[in-house]
């Protein structure tokens, strides 16, 4: 049974998911969950609740300071089928502060700019605890040294970033050992938007 399969049964519950996943080399993994559509990323993001809290590691590994870590993504947005592919990008920062920088490469870089992020946990703040341990948040960007050959840090006010990531913040979800599941939000507001990440490597 294939990963869309297992999501859309009810029956199936998240432990079923990875252990399908984790199962799988690499390519085969990917390939599955990068042609998760809307509903069943949907879907997801709701077994994905009662998984074990994701935390920083899952990002980024064991990975030094610095290591750029790469994330296979498809996102929902109504968008031509080949620009909802995408790659989040993490590195630890140099401060060893418990927080991970990152940015948003793909074919609409260039036009609407990098997004850049920083992830941190969501403990002690229950409402935002209850939508994903991790949150990618875009109210924030790096303020030291990033992965070499990432594009200029800017905010998230610029130009047509404003569009896309001003104000935004994305809740993540553990669903396996390389794939993990986001919700985004605008300020407080659900957009109904998700994203699957699958890590390389």
């Amino acid at each position: 049974m294939r990963t869309a399969e297992l999501i859309a049964d009810p029956a199936t519950d998240i432990a079923a998911i990875a252990r399908h996943l984790d199962g799988l080399d690499a390519r085969a993994r990917a390939a599955e969950v990068l042609g998760l559509d809307r509903a069943r990323q949907r879907t997801l993001f709701e077994k994905a609740a009662a998984a074990a809290p994701i935390d920083l590691a899952h990002f980024v590994g064991d990975a030094a300071a610095g290591v750029e870590v790469i994330h296979d993504g498809r996102n929902t947005l109504p968008l031509p089928g080949p620009l909802r592919g995408f790659q989040k990008r993490f590195c630890r920062p140099a401060d060893g502060s418990a927080r991970l920088f990152g940015y948003n490469e793909g074919p609409t870089r260039r036009v609407v700019g990098p997004g850049y992020f920083v992830a941190v946990p969501t403990a002690g703040r229950p409402a935002w605890q209850a939508r994903g341990a991790i949150v990618v948040d875009y109210f924030q960007i790096p303020d030291g040294p990033v992965a070499a050959g990432w594009p200029p840090v800017v905010a998230n006010d610029w130009r047509l970033q404003r569009l896309v990531y001003h104000h935004t913040r994305d809740f993540m979800r553990r669903v396996s050992r390389h794939v993990s599941i986001g919700a985004a939000y605008k300020e407080e507001r659900p957009l109904d938007h998700y994203f699957v990440l699958c890590r390389q490597g």
